[in-house]
């Protein structure tokens, strides 16, 4: 069965759930197709399962020679389409080129893997991430698309949701930190209550609590360079394995902050995307290390 399976969607509901109930085959063989981007919505690639379906939408499975993936084990592919792609990134990776590093980096696997389909593709960075940092980050296939992504970047991410494990014990359930970030002469951003910087604002919410250290669900109602680590500094509670912003303990042996959400409007259709990893597993070491000493 090599031509490809054309349909048309009649009633609206998530993509994964229309291929389980048309396309013959296990479901583990279904999950095969949406990973190896062999499902098209409207002529558009997509690897996302929960994408949501409307009637009148044209699906196209192609059960043809399977196409290559992300040969890496550093960054995963999460979603794409003909503007965006979207992936997770491993901690320890950068987001881009710096001097001293010009090829390990997630923007050359994403380069290197759009070429495999097109030799002329090319890719644009939206917004970055910390090398210490792991999770979601989104890259623009034009410079039209970087641009109306950049433009007013504020209004168009609806939501960016991060995990943390900070040192200490969190008294208050939830709050929001709301400071002036600035930078120092040794390129560090620091917290301020003085008005010199940019003003920056951090909600979060406990969702586990220790001994020795708290897990942290935090939202951005900013975004500034360092936010989150500047501000649990600030707090007297830095991010576990963060030296540079004053931790004093490494228990899992990196930055403990993940970028595990990002939500935004699609530069061309304007609808209300969210793109997500889970909190990586690493995360609950610090608690079970205690768990067995008590």
């Amino acid at each position: 069965m090599n031509n490809p399976l054309q349909l048309v969607v009649k009633q609206q509901g998530p993509l994964l759930e229309f291929l389980f109930n048309n396309v013959k085959g296990s479901k583990t063989t279904i999950k095969s197709y949406l990973r190896n981007r062999q499902v098209s919505i409207n002529h558009i690639p997509t690897t996302q399962f929960d994408a949501e379906l409307k009637p009148g939408d044209k699906v196209i499975v192609d059960f043809s020679m399977q196409k290559p993936g992300m040969r890496s084990s550093l960054v995963k592919l999460l979603y794409e389409d003909d503007e965006i792609i979207v992936v997770s990134k491993r901690e320890g990776l950068l987001s881009i080129a710096t001097d001293r590093e010009k090829t390990r980096t997630a923007y050359n696997i994403v380069s290197d893997y759009v070429k495999q389909f097109n030799p002329d593709a090319k890719i644009f960075i939206v917004h970055r991430l910390d090398r210490e940092t792991s999770g979601v980050i989104i890259f623009a296939k034009s410079i039209n698309v970087q641009h109306a992504l950049q433009y007013n970047w504020e209004e168009r991410v609806v939501d960016r949701k991060y995990y943390a494990v900070v040192e200490g014990v969190m008294n208050k359930d939830e709050d929001t930190v709301e400071t002036y970030l600035t930078e120092t002469k040794a390129l560090k951003v620091v917290a301020t209550l003085s008005p010199i910087g940019k003003i920056a604002k951090t909600y979060y919410k406990v969702l586990k609590r220790g001994t020795h250290f708290t897990l942290l669900e935090l939202h951005l109602q900013t975004g500034r360079k360092n936010q989150i680590r500047a501000h649990m500094s600030y707090l007297g509670h830095p991010i576990a394995g963060d030296k540079k912003y004053g931790a004093k303990t490494d228990p899992i042996r990196r930055v403990a902050l993940h970028a595990g959400l990002v939500e935004v409007l699609h530069p061309k259709t304007e609808e209300q995307m969210s793109f997500s990893t889970d909190i990586p597993k690493s995360f609950d070491i610090p608690f079970q290390k205690l768990k067995k000493q008590q």
